[in-house]
């Protein structure tokens, strides 16, 4: 019943900036954290950042000073600005929500299809 559905990716170059989205459909109660992770090929999937439901947010240290996730005033939306994109930030970007889609369920997570951010000159 839950869906969730990023868009934004795309190729640039070296340098360059990108704005991920996110969007949080379906049977949802309350929505706790939104996050987004990336894997790269041959790569374990790793977080580039989360945002919990009071705005606190928490940011893989290769990102940090280049990258800004923040949600919109539904909640049920998160973005990624990526600047200073490098080549080593190509991977396939994954939205992901801890949420319940009843009062009484426990929070899981759901996960989006994906979306391929490329940086290559």
């Amino acid at each position: 019943q839950v869906q969730l559905v990023e868009s934004g990716g795309g190729l640039v170059q070296p340098g360059g900036s990108l704005r991920l989205s996110c969007a949080a459909s379906g049977s949802i109660f309350s929505i706790h954290a939104m996050a987004w992770y990336r894997q790269a090929p041959g790569k374990e999937r790793e977080l580039v950042a989360r945002i919990n439901s009071d705005g606190r947010t928490n940011y893989a240290d290769y990102v940090k000073r280049r990258f800004t996730i923040s949600s919109g005033n539904s909640k049920n939306t998160v973005y990624l600005q990526m600047n200073g994109l490098k080549p080593e930030d190509t991977a396939v970007y994954y939205c992901n929500a801890d949420l319940k889609q009843r009062v009484y369920d426990p929070i899981n997570s759901y996960w989006g299809q994906g979306t391929q951010v490329t940086v290559s000159a």
